[in-house]
């Protein structure tokens, strides 16, 4: 059987040679993506609703509420040991997983990943874990991507490209906004936006966005009209939540950072299992409208409808108090960050796009109600406005991706009316933001430990440099003890290299001979005996630590200390030598198929 489907595969990939120039394969294979990152799209949000109407159903229904406490525990564990059982490898998180796979392994993304975001972020969103699908729906959409391409034998660069194909896909499916996936794939994934890309982004998206028309119909999943139009004198106030998102983004992610840190202190599952679980129960128990993603309390918010959104907890307090709400407001923005984080560091799978909209949308009409209750300025604001590009401002902020968060609303909105308040608050809270957190929450990890690809290309080709493949070990070592014609005839003798490392009894690098330093002295037969390696060694210009430097900083080693040959030390030890003149030429190669 294997051998019959290899043989398929060989008939069709010649057949295709022939008749369908690589281009237009990858044209094909951009909508098919497409295709399937819808289809991802649509099972996970099915899946999702499933469980939790299992849950609110039959005679749980009336006193659910009661459960809120137990639910997020349960599936925490229930995926936990789906993780264990049935996966049986590790599940890291969608888009930072995506990116490593990029950056470091060649755009290859394990067959696993395909389907195992389909179990797990259900499981954890389903039974109330305060994430959201938006990740994992991309997760599994880059796996299709990477796969395919395995399949077909394309190589990196196309690889990356339907990578992002899927993630294009993934988000027009779930928002019904095809030219804000765009963005949002060239934006988190740094691709090159040129002709060649433009194209399979734009037929996966088309092709996804369809697929989602097909099972949901007009369905959105935001559901606002524009009723109060932008104002000339509302300025100033989009300015001010342009700075008060800002604000919240940076909280948003010091917290998800901090807890994040806090979890890695523990190495038991369960450990992390139950502190997060009870964590999130007792936060989703006294506070409802964070259970899950959070999208009936964003619709609530966007039609004005507060009322739904304050009444919703644990004392089903009514209160006509504008203090009161807002104070109520103000804890939902600061225990959806928290629940979340939390809802991560126990173990489960999922996306901060929805947790992001969440606590924009209410922190833009927090700040708006209490401008418009506080008299201060004998103005009155659009709540809803204001809620709206409150989330344009945290996705702005949080996920530092200013472009898809101006075009992701004007989207949702059908038009382009709030189009300069978008602006304003998204490059206003970007710019805060990223002075103090340098990098968002998707590559914070990756850009520690020099993995992030950019929109740089020399970062990028050298981060995709892999160190084994430029390391040379042909070099024939020294002891510094060892007489010179002892040297000359067991190393010079039998070696093709002009350069000779110097070891210990450890194999600890000492030192370096060039063929340079003893010249003069080769033929000088009186010390063959008298002089030894010490005499001729120097100090290498500088070494490159296996375990620590990036491909980045070996370049800028060589360039600070004008070497041609620097030594490898790995573990402490004498490894090889890395020449630049097989350091450029790997460059050279690599910086082409990264253009092409």
């Amino acid at each position: 059987m294997p051998s019959q489907k290899k043989n398929w595969l060989t008939r069709f990939l010649i057949w295709r040679y022939k008749h369908i120039s690589n281009q237009q394969f990858l044209y094909i294979l951009s909508m098919v993506i497409g295709l399937l990152a819808g289809l991802g799209a649509v099972a996970l949000k099915n899946l999702t609703h499933y469980i939790q109407e299992l849950l609110e159903g039959g005679f749980i229904k009336e006193i659910h509420q009661l459960f809120y406490f137990i639910f997020p525990i349960l599936g925490l564990l229930l995926v936990l040991l789906a993780i264990k059982y049935i996966i049986n490898k590790k599940v890291g998180h969608g888009i930072p997983s995506t990116l490593y796979a990029i950056s470091k392994q060649k755009g290859i993304l394990p067959r696993y990943q395909m389907w195992a975001s389909l179990i797990t972020a259900p499981l954890t969103v389903g039974f109330g874990g305060s994430v959201g699908l938006e990740g994992p729906t991309v997760a599994t959409g880059a796996a299709l991507g990477s796969n395919f391409a395995r399949l077909f034998h394309l190589n990196q660069t196309a690889r990356t490209l339907l990578i992002g194909c899927a993630a294009a896909g993934a988000m027009s499916s779930i928002f019904k906004a095809p030219i804000a996936a765009i963005i949002f794939a060239v934006e988190i994934f740094s691709l090159e936006l040129t002709i060649a890309s433009m194209i399979p982004l734009l037929l996966a998206s088309i092709s996804a966005v369809l697929t989602s028309y097909f099972f949901f119909g007009d369905d959105v999943l935001l559901h606002f009209k524009i009723q109060d139009k932008f104002q000339l004198y509302d300025v100033l106030f989009y300015a001010l939540l342009g700075v008060s998102s800002a604000a919240t983004s940076i909280y948003f992610s010091k917290v998800y950072f901090t807890v994040d840190t806090f979890f890695k202190r523990f190495k038991n599952p369960y450990k992390r299992l139950l502190i997060g679980g009870v964590v999130i129960g007792v936060i989703v128990f006294l506070i409802p409208p964070l259970f899950g993603e959070g999208f009936e309390t964003i619709n609530a918010i966007l039609k004005g409808n507060i009322a739904e959104v304050t009444t919703n907890n644990i004392f089903n307090m009514v209160t006509d108090n504008v203090w009161v709400i807002i104070a109520l407001l103000v804890g939902l923005v600061t225990f959806k960050v928290i629940a979340m984080s939390f809802t991560f560091g126990a173990g489960g799978v999922g996306g901060v796009f929805a947790p992001t909209l969440f606590t924009g949308s209410i922190s833009g009409y927090l700040l708006a109600m209490i401008i418009n209750y506080s008299n201060i300025f004998n103005h009155q604001l659009s709540l809803t406005n204001f809620a709206m590009v409150g989330m344009a401002g945290l996705m702005a902020g949080v996920l530092q991706a200013p472009l898809t968060a101006i075009f992701l609303i004007a989207e949702i909105t059908g038009g382009y009316e709030l189009f300069i308040p978008l602006m304003i608050v998204a490059s206003i809270s970007f710019l805060i933001t990223k002075k103090y957190i340098p990098h968002n929450i998707y590559v914070s990890e990756l850009a520690k430990r020099g993995h992030l690809i950019t929109h740089n290309k020399d970062k990028n080709v050298l981060m995709m440099l892999d160190i084994d493949q430029v390391i040379e070990t042909n070099f024939i070592a020294i002891s510094p003890t060892m007489p010179l014609g002892e040297m000359l005839h067991n190393a010079v003798t039998k070696s093709t290299r002009n350069l000779f490392p110097v070891v210990n009894d450890k194999q600890e690098f000492i030192g370096i001979v060039l063929l340079d330093d003893i010249r003069e002295f080769m033929f000088d037969q009186k010390l063959y005996s008298t002089t030894i390696v010490r005499d001729y060694m120097h100090n290498a210009p500088e070494h490159i630590f296996y375990e620590t430097d990036t491909m980045e900083i070996v370049m800028q080693k060589f360039q600070d200390s004008s070497a041609w040959n620097l030594p490898v030390i790995k573990n402490g030890k004498y490894h090889g030598f890395i020449s630049k003149s097989k350091l450029l030429t790997a460059y050279r190669r690599k910086l082409i198929n990264f253009t092409q």
